[in-house]
């Protein structure tokens, strides 16, 4: 969800490369990836969206020297465009139907800062498990006197596979609000109309899945092995008919 949100602005916008960080350090080389048969090294790069005066960070996660990374990221960011506010973007899995709202959860390093951003519809994150590495970059970047805030939205469990085209609406939303971007976003309420009526399908088939998703809609739980077979039959499903 995060490179789509991010290369859709990129994108949008006609986002320039503007720098990146050298991979030697912080990345194995024994982890690249292929695809088409061309390799694919680990990429940490900047992108400036001018019109509307934005800096992008688009990167794979570190492997090594994570501290060192993000003061890096930091160091650019501050020293080269001067940046005055950072927003970081990742996904949390919920145990919510599709047909759910999603939620923006939030972690701000200022209260302050989360007092400002009040009216944009941004819900504290309550999660207490280890801490993801924007975390830690919320973290440096207060040491840093940078006001911060990491935003996680919601995504049904059973579309961790695919993409979440409501999730992503809702992401381009808020910063389409906070920017005032001017986005157009009618093409991901299309796509999440598609996703819903093939999901649709598969309820008028199989009546199990029907009850597991209706479940879920009325705040009920399902147990593992329920939520297992719930994922691989949207999974099966939409990726036979899609």
């Amino acid at each position: 969800m995060t490179s789509r949100v991010l290369d859709f602005l990129i994108e949008a916008f006609e986002g320039q490369e503007v720098g990146e960080i050298e991979p030697l350090r912080f990345f194995s080389f024994g982890g690249v990836r292929f695809k088409e048969d061309l390799v694919q090294f680990q990429e940490s790069k900047f992108w400036a969206l001018k019109r509307h005066n934005l800096l992008i960070f688009k990167s794979d996660e570190p492997e090594f020297e994570y501290y060192l990374f993000l003061n890096t990221l930091l160091e650019v960011a501050e020293h080269y465009f001067q940046i005055e506010e950072l927003y970081t973007l990742s996904g949390t899995l919920s145990l919510i139907a599709h047909t759910s709202p999603r939620r923006i959860l939030t972690v701000y390093n200022r209260k302050e800062w989360k007092r400002r951003l009040e009216g944009y519809g941004l819900e504290p994150m309550t999660w207490k498990g280890p801490p993801a590495i924007s975390s830690y970059l919320l973290w440096v970047a207060k040491k840093r006197g940078i006001p911060g805030v990491s935003l996680w939205p919601e995504i049904p469990f059973y579309l961790a596979s695919r993409e979440d085209p409501e999730a992503i609406r809702v992401v381009l939303s808020f910063f389409n609000q906070r920017f005032r971007l001017g986005l157009e976003l009618g093409w991901l309420e299309r796509e999440k109309q598609e996703q819903e009526e093939k999901i649709l399908d598969l309820r008028r088939e199989n009546r199990e899945i029907d009850d597991y998703i209706c479940r879920l809609e009325k705040g009920l739980p399902l147990n593992e092995e329920e939520q297992v077979k719930l994922a691989r039959e949207i999974d099966e499903h939409l990726g036979k008919r899609g």
